[in-house]
């Protein structure tokens, strides 16, 4: 293999495998991996992909259930030079054509539960559960031994969530990624002792970048799960397999609901990670009375920056609740008016970043581009305020501040209100078009219990100033969110928008 300069993301697996190769790297199932048979089975399957007719540069499209078969398929990727293309697996009809089409994926490795769903004429090679699955093609491929892609290269076009607009493929670099992996390890505490569970999809940039391959970094042991099972989560932390967790609010939230909550024996849990949306404060307290030995790290980000770009770490916590934190390692960031000036401490205004872990741009999108990457700053979309120490707490995405009759409204803080009565299980605050407010404060509330919409809007009245308090609330069994935790605010405006 011609050797290149080693920062590349299938670099950080061949780096552990070196140093613990008969060390568990990952249990999926019955199936157990050591780190030395992991990175053969990527020179494998980076073979195996190349002699489908790839070329270095190609997209692949991954569009799978969390397995390691989907974990393999990244980093051989990674390892033949080709981009991939992590495609969500709740995705159906248009939005799953969209982005198939616009990345120009030369092959989709799928499950075969999800092939099916693919626009006429994908070329497919399953990952798994086939004879002729990406899995089973391991033993009878040789190790790829081919050159190694640069830390310049593409690796993965990330594609945003698209909970404002149609996702872009944010346009990732071997190097950008490597940068935020190290980001991670340092900012989140990560070793080689700890017992991280991921259930999360390893689609989504949180699960795969922020943990699962900085702790194969570190050489840690994993355990992968399809899901965030609540029962299966508490079987591996009451039983000692697992010691670190990192899910978004939704899911802190579900399991914080559940009935065995207060008797299961969670004390083994050592470091909560939570992130991808913002965590209303009430639930945090919840949380953190529960279990109060437990370290709480809030990570927060984007798709662009790979996503970690601040964290408030469990010793930050006292009396900054709602702070995302201080920026990591390899991140700078400030905030900023609609001029681009930055703002006095504890300001208002938009949070722009510039960092190696930054994307390249968005494919086939110079516009979008161009338009977010201005004066040397990427724009995040995030306002955002930053104390006199460093410490940065989001307000709210940019398109979702409310402007009720003149009056600019952050939803996170009439959220974090309705969070705060007993008969609210999940809340989002949106801004409906009225007459006469320009955007009515509406709040779309999942009940616990009985309770009405003028209870809660009066308890809202108690805790914040009037104007701010909901003008409608809906009460709907489920909020709409896609497969990382983020509450998709759109759907809600326009469902809800329509009937106004």
């Amino acid at each position: 293999m011609t050797q290149g300069n080693g920062s590349t993301v299938d670099g950080v697996l061949r780096r552990s495998a070196r140093r613990t190769p008969a060390r568990v790297a990952l249990e999926y199932g019955e199936r157990v991996w050591t780190y030395d048979e992991l990175d053969d089975a990527v020179s494998r399957a980076a073979g195996a992909l190349l002699a489908q007719g790839l070329a270095p540069g190609d997209r692949v499209g991954a569009y799978g259930h969390n397995s390691d078969a989907y974990l393999i398929a990244f980093l051989a990727c990674a390892r033949a030079g080709l981009v991939h293309v992590p495609v969500n697996q709740n995705l159906t009809g248009d939005d799953l054509a969209y982005i198939v089409g616009q990345s120009g994926s030369s092959l989709v490795l799928a499950d075969p539960d999800l092939a099916g769903r693919l626009p006429d004429g994908t070329r497919v090679l399953p990952l798994r559960d086939a004879d002729d699955s990406l899995l089973a093609r391991l033993g009878t491929t040789s190790p790829y031994d081919g050159p190694e892609p640069r830390g310049e290269d593409l690796v993965q076009l990330l594609y945003t969530s698209g909970t404002t607009a149609l996702p872009k493929g944010a346009m990732m670099s071997h190097r950008a990624l490597v940068h935020e992996y190290l980001s991670a390890i340092t900012a989140l505490d990560l070793s080689a002792g700890d017992r991280p569970v991921h259930a999360l999809p390893l689609y989504h940039s949180a699960q795969m970048h922020v943990f699962l391959l900085p702790y194969l970094a570190v050489g840690a042991t994993n355990i992968l799960l399809d899901a965030p099972d609540g029962d299966r989560l508490f079987d591996l932390i009451e039983t000692g397999r697992a010691d670190s967790l990192f899910a978004p609010p939704t899911v802190w939230i579900a399991l914080s609901n559940r009935p065995d909550f207060d008797t299961r024996d969670l004390d083994g849990l050592r470091k909560a990670y939570y992130g991808a949306s913002i965590m209303p404060v009430p639930v945090l307290e919840r949380l953190r009375a529960r279990l109060p030995e437990l370290a709480f790290y809030n990570c927060f980000g984007q798709s662009e920056i790979g996503p970690l770009a601040t964290v408030l770490g469990p010793d930050e916590h006292e009396g900054r609740l709602d702070s995302c934190g201080r920026t990591v390692l390899f991140v700078d960031a400030r905030v900023v008016d609609e001029k681009g000036e930055e703002v006095p401490a504890d300001t208002p205004g938009e949070v722009v970043y510039r960092s190696p872990q930054l994307c390249e741009g968005y494919w086939d999108k110079p516009e979008e581009t161009a338009e977010s990457f201005r004066d040397g700053w990427f724009h995040s979309g995030d306002l955002a305020v930053r104390d006199a120490d460093g410490y940065f707490t989001i307000v709210d995405r940019v398109k979702d501040v409310i402007n009720s009759g003149g009056v600019v409204i952050a939803s996170r803080q009439v959220e974090d209100a309705l969070y705060t009565h007993e008969g609210v299980a999940e809340a989002a605050v949106v801004g409906l078009p009225d007459e006469r407010w320009i955007e009515a404060v509406t709040a779309v509330v999942v009940p616990r219990g009985e309770v009405t919409e003028a209870e809660l809007i009066a308890h809202a009245r108690e805790r914040l100033t009037p104007f701010k308090a909901p003008k409608r609330v809906v009460f709907v069994a489920e909020l709409p969110r896609n497969a990382s935790g983020k509450i998709l605010k759109r759907e809600l405006r326009d469902r809800f928008g329509a009937a106004t």
